[in-house]
């Protein structure tokens, strides 16, 4: 009898065994043999029903093949070390997504936020260059060269010290690859500083016609206008490229990537169809948006804080009367009450803020894509996805690039609006001041974490006060690279405990300076200078949105936090010398 399968038939009789050999499969009548008793010699076999019952067998088998084939590859997935992808609006205010109360549609940054963590004390540096230095180096501006300390005549914006690399630089130790698209404002280029792929769109004035931009640090020919390019799409497109790329040749590597939009910084400019959606939104005024924020705020869940006073006087931070002339009658360079304006300036400030809203939007739907790739590519419950916004909205009104035709449609690429401090007050809701400034309204950032295999927090919140220098170390936590090699230690800390739970002492103090503005807090107590102007000060468990001063109240309080803020910035400007 040849070796096979020995199988028990479904016959009238349980008590014979046939054996049969393995290719009964394809030909059952063939190659079965019997060895019965002779009182079972008249028993007909079921061939029918033997190869039904093999074929359930064979089946069967095969399933529990592909479930050990998958759990063999999510074992894969959850050892293997998790992709990163920052992503940076610029000039976002706090209150400018959907998660964060605002009436713009930001359906997939909300949804990474109900899937993932909410940073309601999350601070940048309250300008454009002096974060993205600290996003990808750890540590604060002034100590690595990348912003001056104009009230110590210390700092530069120059060369960062060799013992400040970027993160690429310091990922690939780790085995990472590492890829930039959009904005840059950093010194060199991001190839040279250890991207191994980049599109860098230089030009900020351009969002339709740039005519700056590389592709891996070699100049690329302008693009002409007219054509169906817009700024925020193509980073979008690039990002899926490099990423593809990434899947074909190194699908084995983990990867960083690091995506810097132009959005919604000046000019304003957006996609006819973007607009549209807002056309009506913002009629009824800054003033009452900012309420509808505020409470919209309040039902999410957010620690509640007073809302600011508007600053009726406050204008953008540099003045240029001869380009507020060029942009009309409409514009408003401070935030005065709408009911105060005329019907020119109220249609011209709603379609600003229509057009702001549109390139938030436009954005969102952007990274609505490149989440949809990696969901297709299997990648992304295992990448730390990070949203944030460079510094606070921007009540800035100037006109560069190819200036403002004011016959144009408003948002177009011949024009040159910017939002002005009406809709900044607004988007930073509930807090005062604006972009450049170190008061809560320059300095807080919406920050949302998502990442599935990392922490299992889902539609909460985050309390710590937490920095941009916290992110590099957060990343080199998660790649495993457990020492610096620095003459500087970094003063950013690893938000993964954060990611776990809130923590009473990440850090012993924050430390800001920008222009003249400077700040510190420590154990909740906050004092602030704008430039040329007194120190405040502020207990901000109680007073988020810096209304009551109490700096006569507790002077000792005040002049201990400033004798800490010079320690900090001598100390800084010591490192940026070595």
């Amino acid at each position: 009898m040849p070796n096979g399968l020995l199988m028990r038939l479904p016959t009238e009789t349980q008590h014979e065994n046939w054996r049969c050999h393995s290719s009964i499969l394809s030909h059952p009548e063939t190659f079965v043999t019997f060895r019965t008793s002779p009182a079972l010699k008249k028993i007909k076999p079921d061939f029918g029903s033997l190869h039904r019952s093999l074929s359930a067998i064979m089946k069967a088998c095969f399933l529990l093949l592909c479930i050990f084939i998958q759990d063999l590859q999510l074992l894969g997935q959850i050892t293997k070390d998790p992709d990163i992808l920052v992503i940076l609006a610029d000039d976002l205010g706090y209150s400018d997504l959907g998660a964060y109360g605002s009436e713009i549609k930001t359906p997939n940054l909300d949804a990474l936020a109900k899937n993932g963590l909410r940073f309601t004390n999350f601070y940048n540096t309250a300008r454009c260059w002096p974060t993205r230095a600290s996003i990808l180096t750890g540590y604060y501006p002034q100590q690595i060269r990348r912003d001056t300390l104009k009230t110590k005549s210390g700092g530069m914006r120059g060369k960062r010290p060799s013992w400040a690399p970027l993160a690429p630089a310091l990922l690939k130790k780790a085995g990472y690859r590492s890829y930039h698209i959009g904005k840059w404002h950093l010194d060199s280029k991001p190839i040279a500083t250890g991207f191994d792929r980049s599109y860098y769109l230089k030009d900020q004035s351009r969002f339709f016609s740039p005519t700056t931009h590389y592709l891996d640090d070699q100049k690329l020919s302008p693009v002409k206008r007219g054509t169906a390019f817009y700024a925020t799409t193509e980073l979008a497109n690039r990002t899926i490229e490099f990423l593809k790329e990434h899947e074909t040749k190194h699908s084995d590597s983990p990867f960083f990537t690091y995506l810097a939009f132009a959005a919604p910084h000046f000019p304003l400019h957006a996609l006819p169809k973007d607009i549209a959606k807002y056309e009506n939104t913002y009629t009824s005024g800054w003033n009452s948006i900012r309420e509808a924020r505020y409470q919209r705020m309040s039902e999410l869940g957010f620690p509640k804080v007073d809302l600011s006073p508007v600053l009726p006087k406050l204008g953008p931070p540099y003045h240029f009367p001869d380009q507020l002339k060029i942009l009309g009658a409409g514009e408003v360079n401070r935030p005065l009450p709408w009911k105060k304006l005329s019907k020119e300036q109220k249609t011209f400030q709603s379609r600003k803020m229509a057009i702001h809203a549109a390139m938030i939007d436009r954005m969102d739907q952007e990274i609505g894509r490149i989440i949809d790739h990696l969901k297709k590519r299997d990648r992304f419950d295992n990448t730390l996805i990070i949203f944030l916004s460079d510094n606070g909205a921007s009540a800035e009104i100037m006109v560069r690039g190819d200036g403002h035709d004011p016959a144009a449609p408003l948002g177009s690429a011949a024009t040159y609006p910017c939002l002005g401090p009406g809709w900044s007050t607004t988007a930073n809701t509930p807090f005062k001041k604006h972009k450049t400034w170190t008061h809560e309204g320059g300095i807080s950032t919406p920050l949302i974490a998502h990442w599935p295999r990392g922490f299992d927090a889902k539609n909460k919140f985050r309390h710590t006060p937490t920095h941009v220098i916290d992110l590099l170390p957060t990343f080199l936590e998660i790649a495993k690279i457990k020492k610096r090699n620095s003459i500087v230690t970094s003063p950013g800390k690893s938000l993964l405990p954060v990611f776990k739970e809130d923590q009473k002492d990440l850090h012993q103090d924050l430390w800001w300076s920008h222009e003249g503005h400077n700040a510190i807090l420590k154990d909740s107590w906050k004092a602030v200078s704008s430039f040329k102007e007194p120190w405040e000060l502020y207990h901000l468990s109680k007073d988020r949105s810096e209304t009551n001063n109490l700096a006569k109240k507790h002077p000792k309080k005040l002049k201990s936090l400033i004798a800490l803020w010079n320690k900090s910035a001598n100390q800084f400007i010591a490192d940026s010398k070595k």
